[in-house]
């Protein structure tokens, strides 16, 4: 009897895809993917295994009756065609072998699954494989056959110790079904393969690197920022001699990172023959300027961005293929995406996975990895490294003490002496027993023509704005990231063009917002976030010395990781000493600042690790839950009314979501804490678009942004 993987409607089955084609197809693919780490055999029979379900008559009856040729009493539906492979995994490959490929084989479709039915139920693996046994009793003969297909499986690669097979399985099951996903792509829209190649590859792509910093450095004034530069890109070109690793590149704000660590990747991974660069960057607002920098460079062609926030108008069709699985030569993407990716369960998250093996990741703003997820992300940058051939740069102007982190090797030589020889600013420390009112400082900034002012909270930026004079600018996340972009190309061009600019913001401009002010004010917190503000003064050293003034504000910051940022850096002042424009001072703070942080997410471990030996049980779906950047429970976006945003938001009413409309709409969403959200809904300043799109009917003002405070509502959590 012929058994078919996948039908076409309105086609005859002589032109459907044969079972066995899709099983073999996948296998091969799959192996040429784990190739790389050892580990071929294992998905390919993973492979042969994967849709085994859909030789049951039942399935084929499901695709005979969708497509309108059986009989139309035939009683028959849709089956989970998963659990049979997973069954005749674990019951003919013996315990290990068998029941780490039952994970994938169960998981292709619905994703990893736990194997305990504690947090999900019915689709824990130990639940599924008694569904599957049956199944595979429907099935016998066409098992028998598949059999003769099966290599010899070996036991993990020596690689792989307990702690690590939580990403090991990980990777097997993105090789698994990133193969299922092109197999079938290939059989039901046979011209996406092609229109998926086409990227040039790294080797290629450096000659127009070189060319581009060899015109910008000709045409660079002769300053002493600008020699100090070249001799960072000198430094990041001779590391890039070296072999694969753990790196840091630790270069004050303003050094030139972005353009030095590209230099360094392109140079090391042409070197190694690395497949790609991923440059990770920590927030959504500012990738954009990094990714248009490196396809002006390469070509908009070859560069893919991978994140929430991307412009429809910036995507092509290979783009967005290419972001599907990274399987393209520079990716540009976010903490979110890279590290949620690699604690996931769902197979279109995981796809990726196995297209990191053997890159050069540049980790942008190390420093701003969240403390409570800090054990599971410094877990699996150890393991990439180790395991997967992965190079990883950690790269930051205040390089974090990263507990349990493998030595990185420093790009830069101690002798540049970077910390001094770029110290462009002189800072002008508090008496930390005395509070600045709003107004007082409102009447210190005014003293200036040019001065960016930062404090901690969107309430905070409300109330300092309410104290300065006409023509100042305000800039929150109280204002979409549509109407932040606008505001801060203007401030780039007032500073320019030499005119008055006075900003009052949150933290937003602290990481990846090339602006230069001469004077700026900070108010207590982090002294990394003290230090990422000083980056916005005197960047270019124009003048002998730029000041930074950090005061403590009226109130201390929100209670939390705020809250015990604040408390660190008021530990270090008052040690006897304490110069924040020390590099070393960084390690002491965020050293402090962690031990600080009560879980810095151990329960990892407990899902992931604990009982690996000897039963190989692990919580993979419970992990990828609990493994959030974002708590999506403790904040709600909002769609407001500016710009463009109304067409959308037509037709987001009128025909629903779509991949074009909610692209274009983030950037004309702004997020709430959960309390404001009910509060703004009660009040009837929400509108329901949808089932869960909510749009602001209240004021949206064109200079604050939404406009809760001035509806009376003063939430403490609104941080950013």
């Amino acid at each position: 009897m012929k058994y078919y993987a996948h039908s076409k409607e309105d086609r005859p089955v002589e032109e459907w895809q044969g079972l066995d084609e899709h099983l073999q197809g996948v296998a091969k693919m799959a192996a040429e993917f784990a190739g790389v780490f050892e580990s071929a055999n294992w998905v390919w029979n993973a492979g042969w295994i994967h849709d085994l379900g859909k030789a049951d008559s039942i399935f084929q009856g499901y695709l005979l009756r969708e497509n309108g040729l059986d009989d139309a009493n035939y009683d028959s539906g849709r089956i989970n065609h998963s659990s049979a492979g997973a069954a005749l995994a674990e019951d003919s490959m013996g315990a290990c072998v068998g029941r780490i490929l039952a994970y994938i084989a169960a998981g292709h479709h619905a994703g990893l699954p736990d194997w305990d039915a504690n947090e999900t139920g019915n689709a824990a693996l130990s639940i599924r494989m008694d569904e599957g046994r049956e199944n595979l009793a429907r099935i016998k003969e066409y098992t028998t056959a598949i059999r003769k297909n099966f290599r010899a499986t070996p036991r993990p690669p020596k690689f792989v110790k307990p702690s690590d097979f939580h990403l090991w399985v990980r990777m097997l099951f993105s090789c698994l079904v990133d193969a299922d996903f092109l197999d079938t792509e290939a059989f039901m829209q046979p011209a996406q393969p092609q229109i998926r190649r086409g990227f040039k590859a790294l080797v290629e792509l450096k000659p127009l690197f070189d060319a581009f910093m060899s015109e910008k450095t000709k045409n660079a004034k002769k300053t002493p920022v600008n020699e100090i530069r070249q001799e960072i890109l000198a430094a990041c070109r001779d590391a890039a001699k070296q072999d694969f690793g753990l790196f840091s590149l630790t270069v004050p704000t303003g050094g030139g990172k972005t353009l030095s660590g590209m230099a360094f990747a392109l140079d090391h991974a042409v070197r190694l023959a690395k497949r790609r660069i991923i440059y990770v960057i920590p927030y959504t607002s500012i990738i954009e300027q990094t990714a248009q920098t490196l396809a002006d460079i390469f070509g908009a062609e070859n560069v893919v961005e991978h994140h929430s926030n991307l412009d429809p108008e910036r995507e092509t069709q290979r783009g967005r293929l290419a972001a599907e699985n990274w399987d393209a030569p520079i990716i540009v993407t976010t903490n979110v995406q890279f590290f949620e990716s690699l604690y996931a369960a769902k197979a279109g998250r995981c796809r990726k996975l196995h297209n990191i093996v053997d890159s050069v990741v540049i980790l942008d703003e190390a420093q701003l990895l969240p403390p409570t997820l800090l054990a599971p992300c410094v877990d699996v940058m150890n393991q990439l490294v180790r395991n997967y051939g992965v190079t990883m740069v950690l790269s930051t102007a205040t390089q974090p003490a990263l507990p349990e982190i493998d030595p990185p090797r420093e790009i830069i030589p101690a002798t540049l002496d970077l910390y001094n020889r770029l110290k462009r600013t002189e800072f002008k420390l508090p008496d930390l027993k005395v509070k600045t009112e709003w107004g007082e400082l409102a009447k210190r900034l005014q003293q200036y023509e040019q001065v960016l002012c930062i404090v901690n909270t969107r309430r905070d930026c409300y109330d300092l704005f309410r104290f300065m004079p006409e023509g100042t600018i305000h800039l929150s996340a109280l204002m979409c990231g549509e109407h932040r972009s606008s505001v801060i190309a203007d401030i780039k061009q007032r500073l320019n063009d030499g005119l008055p600019t006075r900003v009052i913001s949150t933290q937003l401009v602290e990481a990846g917002v090339d602006i230069d002010f001469p004077v700026v004010y900070r108010a207590l917190a982090g002294l990394d976030s003290i230090a990422q503000a000083a980056g916005r003064c005197n960047r270019e050293g124009r003048r002998a010395k730029g000041e930074v003034h950090v005061f403590v504000p009226p109130k201390s910051s929100p209670s939390g990781l705020l809250r015990k940022g604040e408390d660190t850096t008021r530990e270090l002042c008052s040690m006897q000493g304490f110069d924040p424009h020390r590099v070393e001072v960084f390690a002491q703070y965020f050293a402090l600042f962690y031990s600080r942080v009560n879980d810095t997410g151990s329960r990892f471990a407990d899902w992931l690790i604990k009982d690996v030996n000897p039963h190989l049980h692990f919580q993979f779906r419970t992990a990828a839950e609990n493994f959030q950047f974002i708590d999506d429970q403790a904040q709600q976006p909002v769609f407001v009314r500016y710009g463009a945003s109304a067409k959308w938001l037509d037709q987001l009413r009128i025909v629903g979501p779509t991949r074009e409309n909610m692209r274009r709409l983030q950037r004309y969403a702004v997020n709430l804490s959960m309390r404001t959200f009910n509060q703004a809904k009660a009040d009837g300043l929400l509108e329901e678009i949808g089932k869960d799109f909510w749009c602001w009917t209240g004021k949206y003002d064109g200079v604050i942004g939404l406009d809760i405070f001035g509806a009376g509502r003063a939430p403490e959590d609104l941080i950013v």
